[in-house]
């Protein structure tokens, strides 16, 4: 697939859909997947972070998670038409698992987070096939590895924070029968009912950091990696 580059990063520009009809296609050819969102946070991060950067472009697909490249695509002509965020991403993954009848395995947060989360999806998608869970306190990686052979799980969601959900995943793929693994960061807490999304407004029209921003003033910092971002974008070739 073509992917555009930022500052040495890949994005692919799919959408929802199409990122799950090739996610498809690679089930049925026997191919693992992995999913990673990336945003300018990420990309500013990884210009001084070799090992992040060789994450993000060592996956499978590198979705556009953040107004900032979808503004950056459109400085540099490229072909991104709309952000895929993470969470919703996971919720698009979960809807081929329960139509396609997809064992699902889910791997971090804390006990009462990631229990509650699951509930919350059968509720959304009664007939999802959960294979098995781990929290993110289990730290015994042979054990988790183990757990998720036995439930020969298809699908897994690695909600360790980035990069070391990436790194997790990278490590441990080879071993494990899963054909699709996404690194959803702080997805099971949404799940869960404990952190609010956006209202739709908001993440319709790209502002969803200013919400964001607004109910935590102290993520100020982080924000400032977008107009960094966009001013390194400009000055770029």
């Amino acid at each position: 697939m073509r992917k555009e580059t930022y500052l040495g990063v890949d994005v692919a520009p799919l959408t929802y859909k199409q990122v799950v009809k090739e996610i498809t296609q690679r089930i049925e050819e026997g191919e693992q997947s992995t999913v990673i969102a990336v945003n300018p946070e990420k990309i500013m991060k990884s210009q001084s972070d070799e090992t992040l950067r060789g994450l993000i472009n060592g996956s499978t697909f590198q979705i556009p998670d953040g107004v900032g490249v979808l503004l950056a695509s459109k400085l540099k002509g490229g072909h991104i038409t709309s952000r895929v965020t993470g969470v919703e991403m996971m919720g698009y993954l979960l809807h081929l698992a329960e139509q396609k009848g997809l064992r699902v395995f889910f791997y971090g947060a804390k006990e009462e987070v990631v229990s509650k989360a699951i509930d919350n999806m059968k509720i959304e998608h009664p007939n999802l096939i959960v294979a098995g869970y781990e929290n993110g306190y289990e730290q015994d990686n042979e054990k988790i590895v183990k757990h998720i052979q036995d439930t020969e799980a298809d699908m897994l969601f690695v909600a360790l924070g980035s990069p070391k959900q990436e790194l997790w995943i990278r490590e441990h793929k080879d071993e494990l029968p899963v054909k699709v693994f996404q690194g959803v960061g702080g997805s099971f807490d949404v799940w869960a009912g404990n952190v609010e999304r956006a209202p739709e407004f908001f993440r319709n029209n790209g502002l969803e950091w200013l919400y964001r921003l607004a109910k935590e003033p102290k993520r100020f910092k982080r924000q400032l990696a977008l107009p960094k971002f966009l001013y390194a974008i400009m000055k770029s070739k």
